[in-house]
């Protein structure tokens, strides 16, 4: 029995190691798609690739990478000003609170990111 389960384990292990990160053409022509809009400056284009892909902007927008930048980076490299201010309100910021009532001897500071 151990002879078969060693068997079945060599055969099996490059079965489990052979996934693959590649994306879906469709869905990386996509994406370029949407980089492209959002360095061309004009709301028009990307809102109409936006939409005509039905793309969820609170999840794509944080999440979306071109070139090696952020998507907010990325259009403002570009000088797409227009793109990186409606882009703005999707990215996700810091927060940081400093409590004046409170002295803990120093000027200590208390932060809180989410």
């Amino acid at each position: 029995m151990k002879k078969y389960l060693a068997i079945a384990t060599l055969i099996l292990t490059p079965l489990a190691f052979n996934a693959s990160a590649a994306m879906h053409p469709q869905l990386e022509k996509t994406l370029v798609d949407v980089c492209k809009a959002g360095a061309s400056n004009k709301m028009y284009q990307l809102r109409h690739t936006v939409k005509t892909n039905r793309i969820n902007e609170k999840r794509i927008y944080p999440r979306l990478v071109c070139n090696g930048e952020t998507f907010h980076q990325f259009a403002l490299n570009q000088g797409a000003d227009k793109t990186a201010k409606r882009i703005g309100k999707f990215m996700k910021g810091t927060v940081t609170i400093k409590d004046i009532a409170m002295t803990y001897g120093s000027d200590e500071i208390l932060a809180v990111n989410y």
